[in-house]
């Protein structure tokens, strides 16, 4: 499955997105678990997953199709 990446995630991966092989469906922290295993530079690093556009919590599905990103906190001001 292909995951957006935004801000600091894209330059710590050199890319927007990142290919993810994990079986589907899968929960939420299974992704997360594969993306940062399959990609070193997600390691340590804080991020909110998100699919089809929602913030998505850790036992939320994830099924073939879905659009899944992964979003770092912002600051604002």
């Amino acid at each position: 499955m292909q995951v957006l990446l935004f801000a600091n995630l894209t330059e710590a991966c050199g890319a927007r997105s990142v290919e993810v092989v994990i079986a589907l469906p899968a929960h939420a922290a299974e992704v997360r678990v594969a993306a940062e295993r399959q990609h070193p530079g997600l390691r340590g690093r804080t991020f909110r997953i998100a699919v089809n556009a929602r913030y998505a919590a850790e036992g939320d599905a994830v099924t073939d199709g879905a659009k899944v990103a992964f979003l770092p906190p912002v600051a604002g001001g």
